[in-house]
């Protein structure tokens, strides 16, 4: 386990929320927007891709960075987060809270073959569609509600 997510752990364990970061990625099909959701690694559940603050990196560039490790996709992301939502991590000996800044991704490149994607399924979904497969319901939100504005 990395340094900085070692002292994020044991900060957690002392009742501090471990921060992480996330892309939603979108793209219009048809005029209507969709979004991707991946499998988890481990309990095979949807999720959408996050990790750890990257040092020397913005909260925007270290989503990116997980969203093209872990989803094999590339784009510009929203300059302002989309939300954020907690929910508690379950380590090898305890649960912890984490916070999570979301930014929404749109996407322009879709790759084929990437760093995970032996690992992971991927699935573009309408926001509505998406939202229910998601089982922290903060985020359930966040991305039920790109599909309730016109800008997205």
């Amino acid at each position: 386990m990395a340094l900085a997510k070692r002292k994020a752990v044991r900060k957690a364990k002392k009742g501090k929320a471990i921060r992480q970061v996330a892309a939603v990625p979108m793209r219009m099909r048809d005029g209507k927007p969709e979004v991707m959701l991946i499998t988890s690694r481990e309990t095979r559940r949807f999720i959408v891709p996050k990790g750890w603050p990257m040092k020397g990196k913005s909260g925007i560039q270290a989503a990116l960075v997980e969203a093209r490790e872990e989803a094999g996709i590339d784009g510009t992301m929203l300059k302002e987060p989309l939300g954020r939502y907690r929910y508690w991590k379950r380590l090898s000996d305890a649960f912890v809270p984490v916070e999570v800044a979301v930014y929404l991704l749109n996407v322009e490149e879709v790759l084929a073959e990437w760093d995970e994607s032996s690992s992971r399924r991927r699935a573009w979904l309408s926001p509505a569609d998406a939202a229910t497969l998601i089982d922290e319901p903060e985020l359930a939100t966040l991305i039920r509600g790109i599909g309730e504005t016109s800008d997205a």
